[in-house]
């Protein structure tokens, strides 16, 4: 009875055994399926593959932006270049204008001077001319009169009226 009572708790035994060997295989699985599931859910791998997928279909797009955003760098500064240009032209022909404006004032300041200027030496003309046309042959020619001599040795410059 003994052996029958021992041959029957070792085939239970063996019986818990199996079912024990059995779900330490299952818990095994479990975890190997967490553990997969896990790194199939793992945000940084996921989204690793997702930039990588991404970054191959936008790539080529990435790039031509890049090159117009650098063309387009270059154009505003050729645009700053010609309008800081623009400006130092305005400005300059701003002076220029504004030194015509003080030439034509200055002008306006010294036109009474010279009017004066010219009358007044019209008058000095108009007393110097006539001895200046005596002082030689030559002058007097040039004024119209005619040279004579006289007895005494003295010259004249003659205008005769016609």
């Amino acid at each position: 009875m003994i052996g029958t009572v021992l041959a029957s708790v070792s085939d239970r035994v063996d019986g818990q055994t199996d079912a024990l060997d059995r779900l330490v295989k299952t818990a095994t699985e479990a975890r190997q399926a967490a553990f997969a599931a896990r790194s199939q859910t793992d945000p940084a791998k996921f989204g690793e593959m997702v930039g990588e997928t991404i970054e191959g279909r936008i790539d080529d797009s990435l790039a031509r932006m890049r090159e117009f955003g650098v063309e387009l760098g270059q154009q505003t500064y050729v645009t700053a270049q010609v309008l800081e240009k623009a400006k130092e032209d305005k400005w300059e022909i701003l002076n220029q204008q504004r030194d015509r404006e003080a030439k034509a004032d200055r002008l306006k300041r010294l036109l009474p001077r010279f009017g004066l200027g010219a009358v007044v030496l019209a008058l000095v003309l108009t007393v110097t001319l006539p001895r200046f046309s005596a002082i030689n042959g030559d002058t007097c020619a040039v004024f119209g009169g005619q040279w004579l001599t006289a007895s005494t040795a003295r010259y004249a410059c003659v205008h005769y009226q016609d």
